[in-house]
Order: C-alpha cells, then structure tokens, then sequence
C-alpha cells in the first residue's frame, strides 16, 4: 500500500531526518504502541479527545489501522508513528487529518509524544521532518494546527516549526469530554523555509 498518491512508479515514502523515522502504523508496532500509549495515559488525557473504551486492545488497535488504510486511500488523513532511528524507539505520532483539496489545499496537523520523550525536541524535529513532505509530495498550500491555550509545550512546537498564531477558536474542540477553545494557527507554503 502506498503512503502518498505518487505515480506507481515511485516509492512509499518514509520521512527521515534529524536522527527520526516517520511511518504509517503497522499492526507489528501495536505492542510498542500499547505499552507507550498505557504509560503515557495520564500525560495524555488532558489534550486529546476521550480515549474508546477498547483503545489499548489488539481489536482497538486493527481498526484503528483499518480506518486509517481507508483515509490513506480517500487522501483525508496520513497517520506516521514517529521513532527513534538509532534503536527503533517509538516516540509518539502525527497525523495530517482533515485533507482538503480544490481550492483549500490545506490539512490539519496533530501530535501526540510519550511522557517518556515530552520536552526533548523529539516532535519539533518530527514535524521539521515531515514538513517538506506535506508541501512538496503532498502539495498542500496550507497546513493548520490547534491547541488549548495553556498547552505552552505545543505552543512552542508550533512557533518554533514557523506556525503563525492566527486567533482563538471558542469551544472547537472536545477534549477529554470538555468543548474547549482552542489557539488556531497556520503555515502557508510559502512560509516554509524547509
């Protein structure tokens, strides 16, 4: 299965740089990912939405992998689990969800890091990584991202990545069970200093 729509000639691409490895998921990395995810719940709760109840399961996990095959092929979303290339160490995720082509071009990113992992630069260096992708083989004009106002690590991802603070979004997303505002910010192509 390709990652990206290239011509069939061409590779899946495998995004590399700065010491990591970008990735779709594979139903091998579920063990990695459970035990990651299981350890980093506490960590995690207050800024993602409400985790389903079979989250952490082999089941849970297989269609998770399912639907994110179908977004890959309908070009909505592009999930990467992000590890370390020196041992092969899961660090967290990024998904571009939300693709939208025609006149927007544009798609929304989201991470997760492992507590184990959170404030060492990992997911700035995973997303410098990633964003050559999304406006050269992706060819999108616009990437977006969203975060709670009091999330200062994700802030300073993003400011340091060239996102623009662009306003507040009130109660955009549910997190943890709570519609919460969100900061809205955007990276145009040709912000892009890759």
């Amino acid at each position: 299965m390709a990652l990206f729509r290239l011509p069939s000639s061409a590779p899946a691409l495998v995004p590399r740089g700065h010491g990591l490895l970008l990735r779709a998921p594979e139903m091998s990395d579920f063990l990695q990912w459970r035990q990651l995810r299981e350890h980093s719940r506490a960590y995690l709760t207050p800024w993602e939405p409400m985790w389903p109840s079979d989250d952490l399961t082999r089941a849970g996990f297989r269609r998770r992998l399912r639907r994110y095959a179908e977004d890959i092929a309908g070009d909505r979303s592009y999930p990467f689990i992000v590890f370390r290339e020196s041992d092969g160490i899961m660090l967290g995720g990024v998904t571009l969800a939300n693709v939208r082509r025609g006149i927007a071009q544009a798609g929304t990113i989201g991470y997760w890091i492992g507590q184990p992992y959170a404030g060492r630069g990992y997911m700035t260096a995973a997303l410098r990584v990633l964003l050559p992708i999304l406006f050269g083989e992706l060819n999108l004009h616009r990437i977006e991202a969203a975060c709670i106002p009091n999330n200062m690590p994700s802030i300073r991802v993003l400011e340091k990545c060239g996102f623009t603070r662009e306003g507040l979004a009130r109660r955009y997303l549910c997190i943890n069970g709570i519609w919460q505002d969100h900061l809205l910010f955007g990276m145009l192509h040709d912000d892009f200093h890759g």
